[in-house]
């Protein structure tokens, strides 16, 4: 049975993991015969956002490690104890969350920082030819670490030209692919696909996170 490890970064869209993301993410793990562990940092999230009105909320603050928990029914352990050499592969599920949390990319764009922790294990996924994969937005850490050292990977950005700029501008390739497909950069095990940066429903968001997972797995045969 193969060993995935799903990094989430919060509990809503706005502020953390796209929820529908996050989820669908482990329903096609379990599916398709994949053990799955969830792992989150345990630090502050950049801020709160109220879901119900889609604005920021002054004077509350969240854990991710706390809010994550809540997705991952309890199962979930801090970043800093996910080790590369203990699974077979990495999934980023995206949100706002990957953005604002797991790096400033929200806020510092190409100039963005990832969080430490992620920095290495991308690094180290990357190194030991550890299938990684991001979705919606999450490209954009991928596009920021790996680019930072030269590694030029595939990627998809949604269809919108800023983000594919951007990413470009990271050092990585940006990739069109439709809802409900997958890029895959063979030569560095990178799969992801577009989920919520052009999805409107749940149903397309599916079958490009389930194309994903079964290719995930399938490169992860040979890591």
């Amino acid at each position: 049975m193969k060993k995935v490890a799903v990094v989430l970064s919060g509990s809503g869209v706005y502020d953390g993991s796209e929820l529908h993301e996050a989820v669908l993410t482990l329903l096609h793990l379990d599916e398709q015969g994949a053990d799955a562990q969830c792992f989150a940092p345990d630090q502050e999230q950049m801020h709160v956002v109220d879901h119900l009105k889609g604005s920021p909320v002054k004077g509350q603050s969240r854990n991710m490690l706390v809010e994550s928990a809540r997705i991952a029914r309890g199962a979930i352990k801090p970043l800093s104890e996910l080790k590369a050499k203990n699974f077979d592969a990495l999934i980023l599920p995206g949100g706002f969350g990957a953005a604002k949390n797991l790096s400033t990319f929200a806020v510092d764009g190409v100039n963005c920082r990832v969080n430490e922790q992620l920095t290495k294990l991308i690094l180290d996924f990357h190194s030991e030819q550890k299938p990684i994969a991001p979705m919606c937005i999450a490209p954009a850490v991928i596009a920021r670490v790996l680019g930072a050292r030269g590694i030029m990977v595939k990627l998809t950005t949604g269809d919108d030209p800023g983000t594919a700029n951007t990413l470009r501008a990271m050092g990585a390739e940006p990739v069109y692919c439709k809802v409900d497909e997958i890029c895959v950069d063979e030569q560095h095990k990178i799969v992801s696909t577009p989920a919520y940066m052009l999805g409107t429903s749940i149903k397309q968001v599916n079958k490009g996170i389930g194309k994903l997972v079964k290719k995930v797995l399938e490169l992860a045969q040979g890591s």
